[in-house]
């Protein structure tokens, strides 16, 4: 198996995991991560909120209708720039994310301990790269045949 297919393979069995925890208490992913994120930091911007659930805005917009439906969230003026829309977590959101929080936790536990501190230090680290936009200059091979990066791509033209 190649590396994106590993990726992907990783992510669904986590999904399915999540998912399985999460819907019996009528929330999915998405939901929780909007959760997580505001509870991190209130009155995010939709397009900040859509670029850190790697999700695009009219996928985020259904899910924040949703929870603003079940008033887990609301939605508010941004006040430097009344253009703008923020999302807000509600107390019954905050409530609700303090309940399954916990559980979400020990998965995520769960996975790093059979990785082991050193190796789950490490993927964190490789992972975090890939996602900061660091793209190899040499070339890849991806089953087989050599790729270009991007970089590699833009330095050919």
């Amino acid at each position: 198996m190649d590396l994106p297919d590993l990726i992907r393979g990783v992510n669904r069995l986590l999904e399915q995991t999540l998912e399985a925890e999460l819907k019996p208490r009528g929330m999915s992913a998405h939901q929780y991560r909007v959760l997580e994120a505001l509870t991190e930091r209130n009155g995010l911007p939709m397009g900040d909120l859509a670029t850190r659930l790697f999700v695009d805005s009219p996928t985020l917009t259904k899910i924040i209708d949703r929870m603003v439906q079940s008033a887990e969230v609301y939605r508010g003026p941004d006040p430097n720039d009344r253009r703008k829309v923020l999302i807000f977590l509600s107390r019954r959101g905050a409530a609700h994310f303090e309940d399954i929080d916990p559980l979400i936790s020990s998965i995520q536990q769960d996975i790093l301990d059979r990785l082991g501190a050193s190796d789950a230090a490490a993927l964190t680290s490789l992972l975090s790269e890939l996602l900061g936009g660091s793209v190899s200059s040499r070339p890849r091979t991806f089953r087989g045949r050599e790729s270009l990066s991007y970089d590699d791509k833009a330095a050919s033209k």
